[in-house]
C-alpha cells in the first residue's frame, strides 16, 4: 500500500497518467509507465538542486583516468565512426555575414567580378559531396569535460554544457552536427523536455548519442546498483527509446554497452 504517493504520477517521458507502482526501497518509490516502459521516481523523492550538486562534487572523473577514458570510448568510438562515414554536408546557404546568409544568391564582394568570387557555382547546386569537420556538443559534461576532449583529439570541435558545472546559455542557442549525453539522462526530471531540446540542438542529419544503463539489460531491479544512486530518477529500456524513435520520427540504432544513437532526418 502506497504511503507518500496517493495517486499515480504522470510519466515524465510520455505524460501517460496510468502509471503503476513498480518498486519501493527504504527511501524512494518507483513507478512504471506501460506506454513507454519508463521506470521513474516521483518528484517528491527528488533531491534538492543543492544536494544533487553536492553528490556530483564527489565524482572522481578525470582526463588522467585511463579507465574513465575507456568507459567513454563506448560512446565515442562508434560515434566517431559515424562522423567519418556521414560527415556534415557543405552548406552553400551559410549564415556568414560576409555573404548575407546565402552564398549562391549573394552579391559579389567589393572588388570581385560579377558572379560572386569568380567561381562557377552551378555544379554546386546539386552538391552531394560531404565535408569533414563536424562540430558537436557534450551535454552533461560534468566537472572535468573528457568526452569533448576525445573528439577534439580526433579533430572535431566539441562544446560543453552542464547544468551545474558549465552552464552557459549561449551554448544552447546554437546547432550542432552531433550531441552526446553520457550518463546524464538518468538524472533528468523532465526527460521529454530535455530530449526535445536535443532535437533543436542537432542539425537535420545529425546524430544524438546517448549512454545510460538500460533496465532491460540489467540484473533484477531489486539488486541493480543503478537504482541506488539518489540522483538517478529515470530508468530507460529499449522500448522507451523506441517510443521516442516513433514519436519523434527518428532513426535509431542500439549498440553494445547501453549506447543508443538517434539520427535526425535530413528533412
Amino acid at each position: 500500500m502506497m504511503t507518500k504517493q496517493e495517486s499515480s504520477p504522470n510519466c515524465p517521458l510520455c505524460a501517460n497518467g496510468a502509471t503503476k507502482p513498480f518498486y519501493r526501497d527504504r527511501k524512494r518509490d518507483f513507478f512504471h509507465c506501460p506506454q513507454c516502459d519508463l521506470v521513474f521516481v516521483p518528484p517528491e523523492f527528488h533531491l534538492a538542486p543543492e544536494a544533487e550538486k553536492a553528490r556530483y562534487d564527489f565524482h572522481q572523473q578525470s582526463l588522467a583516468d585511463s579507465g574513465y577514458r575507456t568507459f567513454l570510448n563506448r560512446l565515442f568510438k562508434p560515434l566517431e565512426t559515424k562522423l567519418k562515414q556521414y560527415p556534415p554536408r557543405l552548406s552553400l546557404r551559410s549564415s556568414h555575414p560576409s555573404h548575407g546568409g546565402d552564398f549562391l544568391n549573394s552579391p559579389p564582394p567589393e572588388g570581385c567580378p560579377k558572379g560572386g568570387v569568380g567561381l562557377d557555382v552551378a555544379p554546386f547546386q546539386s552538391l552531394s559531396a560531404l565535408m569533414p569537420g563536424a562540430c558537436g556538443l557534450d551535454f552533461g559534461c560534468g566537472q572535468e569535460p573528457t568526452l569533448s576532449v576525445l573528439f577534439e583529439e580526433a579533430g572535431y570541435a566539441c562544446a560543453n554544457y552542464d547544468l551545474h558545472f558549465a552552464n552557459d546559455p549561449a551554448i544552447l542557442e546554437k546547432q550542432y552536427d552531433f550531441l552526446t549525453c553520457s550518463e546524464t539522462m538518468e538524472h533528468f526530471c523532465r526527460p521529454r523536455e530535455e530530449f526535445e531540446r536535443f532535437l533543436k540542438l542537432v542539425k537535420p542529419g545529425g546524430w544524438i548519442g546517448i549512454m545510460t544503463q538500460l533496465r532491460d539489460e540489467a540484473p533484477p531491479f531489486s539488486t541493480w546498483f543503478y537504482k541506488d544512486d539518489a540522483t538517478h530518477i529515470c530508468f530507460f529500456s529499449r522500448k522507451s527509446f523506441q517510443w521516442l524513435e516513433k514519436t519523434c520520427g527518428l532513426n535509431t540504432e542500439f549498440h553494445p554497452d547501453s549506447v543508443v544513437f538517434f539520427q535526425r532526418p535530413e528533412r
